[in-house]
């Protein structure tokens, strides 16, 4: 190879170099966009490769007449768009049927991909400075907003997502769906309006935490791993939820979450729970006594809904071999069970 063609060789590696760390750079919060218009991690993580990729393919078409980010969203806009003609939306129990009394509890299982699930806040919550721009971007990621967003077309939770949550302007909108101003206008209030029938009890919780919030949270891992179900009702809203997906039960009420914990839950006595962050909120780790040997096995990944100086929800995502790897939490824990 001759020293010029070795300079542009260079030159091109360098060039895509530069183009990888461009594309990269907004994966985080590609992956919080196509996360609330598909309620789902896996594949709102496959839609920004998917976007990515066809950015790296198609850049050298990128002509400069809207900003890289603009353009990478109007590429991952119509790649959710077309991941949504299914028409199929992704519920939590709450959303599909009334709680079950502790007496008729079963555990039936629904298809994985009926579900809304949970995703950890590195991957879809990239920093900012704004102490108030943080705030919205944990907010329109709780498990109830995102499950409010299910119940918009698609284009309508493109929408609104883009308005409300990204701050778009009204135009910036209209350019990126190929339609006008007043569309874009019109959908925005209809989605709205559907929003505010199906939101769900706004979580409280600050970020960082604060000493009460930091405190209720205490008492609750001492209160589970101790399996102390007074001290744990004394925590709990009195119509507090618990939810079990994939399973489609879910209990309402401190009263049946603590007989259910001993009953048909019964198993969890000695578990322990490790501190992570899923949705804008407290989650934790839930490993269970090993029945087959030492230590402790993975059993859920656990989402706390904090309001009101109580625990409102908690939300028990089961399927751990795809929800430990994809909080980075390890497959086992060493110790005793008490």
């Amino acid at each position: 190879m001759t020293q010029r063609n070795r300079g542009a060789a260079m030159s091109d590696l360098t060039a895509a170099t530069d183009i990888d760390s461009r594309l990269e750079g907004h994966r985080a919060e590609l992956t919080g966009y196509c996360y609330r218009m598909l309620g789902s991690a896996f594949e709102a993580e496959d839609a920004v490769q998917d976007t990515l990729v066809r950015a790296w393919r198609n850049f050298e078409k990128f002509e400069g007449r809207s900003s890289l980010r603009s353009w990478l969203y109007r590429i991952a806009t119509n790649v959710c768009l077309d991941m949504l003609k299914a028409g199929k939306k992704r519920a939590r129990p709450v959303d599909l049927t009334g709680p079950t009394p502790l007496a008729q509890a079963a555990l039936n299982p629904l298809p994985e991909n009926t579900w809304l699930e949970p995703m950890p806040d590195g991957r879809i919550l990239p920093s900012v400075a704004d102490p108030a721009e943080a705030a919205v971007a944990r907010e329109s990621v709780r498990l109830a907003f995102v499950a409010a967003l299910q119940h918009l077309p698609p284009k309508q939770r493109a929408v609104l997502i883009l308005r409300e949550v990204l701050a778009w302007k009204a135009s910036e909108v209209a350019e990126l769906l190929d339609t006008s101003v007043a569309s874009v206008n019109s959908a925005l209030q209809r989605a709205r309006a559907t929003l505010g029938e199906n939101e769900g009890l706004a979580a409280d919780t600050a970020d960082p935490l604060d000493d009460e919030q930091r405190k209720l949270l205490e008492r609750y891992v001492a209160a589970f791993e101790g399996y102390d179900m007074a001290a744990l009702t004394a925590l709990l809203h009195e119509d507090a939820v618990m939810t079990m997906p994939p399973f489609d039960l879910w209990l309402q009420g401190h009263d049946d979450i603590t007989g259910f914990m001993v009953s048909l839950g019964a198993s969890c006595e000695g578990s322990r729970l490790v501190a992570t962050a899923a949705n804008g909120t407290p989650a934790f780790a839930h490993y269970k006594p090993n029945p087959d040997g030492p230590g402790f096995v993975p059993w859920a990944v656990q989402v706390i809904d904090i309001s009101d100086g109580a625990i409102v929800g908690v939300h028990c995502f089961l399927d751990t071999p795809r929800w430990f790897p994809l909080f980075g939490l390890p497959d086992h824990l060493e110790g005793d069970a008490a």
